[in-house]
């Protein structure tokens, strides 16, 4: 079925810089440890105008048959074969020209999650986590929209979650009335697991289906789910989880520590940690692989 997005009442498509560092942000200061339910609720009201509008925009698009569509586009990973290193350097060339304080390339910003990784002594395949997890971002140089790329993510085809950020704005989602999307469960089972769950698209879902066929479980849990903070940071929508999920969600919990508390102004030093990535990468990956 053709979808059509919201945008006719937005004044720019892509209301965030072309780095998309203010969603970042957001979530930095929104899931600061200890903050209760009310505290959430004002951070949300004070928060930058285009990011309100960038949430705006993803809660009225991301509807079910938006994300099925898009599924088919790009799962089947037909976009051309890349090594890690090539991908990295063409995420370079998403830049935000307009923000004189950041110097730091899409590529150290990886390389500051996956040391910040390291140094706490992980296991090399989360070091590796770290550094792959943001190269869904790609999708903005194929042309999606920001708000189609990043965005705290959930799942379609059932009902949506008071947890969510912004819940306000799915008032203009087409599935918000729908008769079976609306429920508890929509389209799928108590405890189906979260396997079986169409989730929200951006580059979270587009990497773990790159990485599925080289990453041990927990990794895939980590690319797949590091968005999914109505989950992992609220609770919610435990009556779709199973005990694989369950258990599983400590490790993305352990992830997010990095994904959001890493990204400093310290300058990855590339020519002397690439022979360690270079190891690294031939350890778990062919070449190049399907993007």
């Amino acid at each position: 079925m053709a979808t059509t997005t919201l945008t006719e009442n937005s004044p720019r498509k892509n209301p965030l810089a072309p780095d998309m560092e203010e969603w970042d942000e957001f979530l930095k200061g929104r899931y600061q440890e200890g903050k209760s339910e009310e505290e959430f609720r004002q951070y949300d009201k004070e928060a930058n105008p285009d990011v309100a509008e960038f949430y705006r925009l993803n809660h009225g698009n991301q509807c079910l048959d938006y994300v099925l569509s898009k599924e088919k586009t790009y799962f089947g990973l037909d976009k051309g074969d890349k090594s890690l290193w090539e991908a990295a350097e063409f995420l370079n060339t998403l830049v935000d020209d307009s923000d004189p304080d950041t110097d730091l390339s899409q590529m150290e910003h990886l390389l500051q999650t996956s040391e910040a990784i390291r140094a706490d002594g992980h296991p090399r395949w989360f070091v590796l986590t770290g550094f792959v997890h943001d190269l869904g971002k790609v999708l903005c140089l194929y042309g999606e929209p920001q708000w189609g790329v990043v965005g705290d993510t959930f799942p379609v085809g059932c009902a949506f979650s008071e947890h969510i950020v912004f819940p306000e704005y799915f008032a203009k989602n087409p599935d918000l009335h729908h008769p079976v999307y609306s429920t508890e469960y929509g389209i799928y089972e108590p405890h189906c697991g979260l396997d079986k769950v169409h989730m929200s698209f951006g580059h979270d879902g587009y990497i773990y289906e790159v990485m599925k066929n080289y990453l041990p479980i927990e990794a895939l849990y980590m690319l797949r789910y590091h968005s999914f903070y109505p989950a992992h940071k609220h609770g919610a929508y435990q009556h779709l989880m199973n005990e694989e999920d369950v258990d599983m969600f400590r490790w993305v919990n352990e992830f997010n520590k990095y994904d959001l508390y890493s990204k400093g102004h310290a300058k990855p030093k590339l020519a002397e940690l690439k022979p360690y990535y270079d190891d690294l990468f031939a350890e778990f990956f062919p070449a190049k692989i399907a993007w």
